[in-house]
């Protein structure tokens, strides 16, 4: 079973204590690690809510930044995270434990679903290049979750969509954090 340490204690661990911890909550990111080293090094949090805040704030700074770096470093971190409904296969090896377990109900069901999900993921990409759909699933069912993605899709409002992904992976994070502590 996954668990966090103290967040209080976060500033005092190794570095890669530090980044595991991002990890557990957030997805895998070299971005996220660069983006929160100084953070994690001179920061004290009294909870994971603020040290989640903390990590949504900077993303959100980041997407208003012209400065392509900074663009990229967000894409990296928003991109990090796995594909809806991606089935249990080779290619879906980095997918997290507890993305996993957050998406359970939407890898059950019709076959027919889990293909119009797959197009619509590649639809999604293909529209927003770099970002993968982030929303908190919180058991909603698949087709619930395909016709906020097509509203999403058809909006077709990028800028508006990054803010999306940071304020669900803040949520996912949020969620973590209340079930391993």
């Amino acid at each position: 079973m996954l668990s966090l340490p103290p967040p209080s204690s976060l500033k005092e661990l190794p570095q890669e204590q530090q980044f595991q911890t991002l990890d557990t909550l957030f997805e895998s990111s070299p971005e996220l690690h660069t983006l929160m080293t100084p953070v994690l090094a001179n920061q004290t949090f009294s909870s994971y809510t603020s040290l989640i805040d903390a990590v949504g704030g900077r993303m959100s700074a980041l997407s208003a930044a012209n400065s392509p770096a900074d663009r990229d470093i967000l894409v990296g971190i928003l991109g990090s995270h796995p594909r809806l409904g991606q089935p249990k296969t080779a290619a879906a090896e980095h997918l997290s434990e507890l993305s996993r377990k957050e998406q359970a109900n939407l890898n059950t069901g019709a076959e027919e679903q889990a293909e119009q999900l797959r197009l619509l993921n590649a639809e999604y990409e293909e529209k927003f290049p770099g970002l993968r759909f982030v929303t908190f699933v919180n058991g909603r069912s698949r087709g619930v979750i395909m016709e906020e993605m097509r509203a999403r899709i058809d909006r077709g409002d990028t800028e508006r969509e990054i803010e999306e992904i940071i304020q669900g992976m803040v949520a996912i994070a949020k969620d973590r954090a209340s079930k391993l502590c």
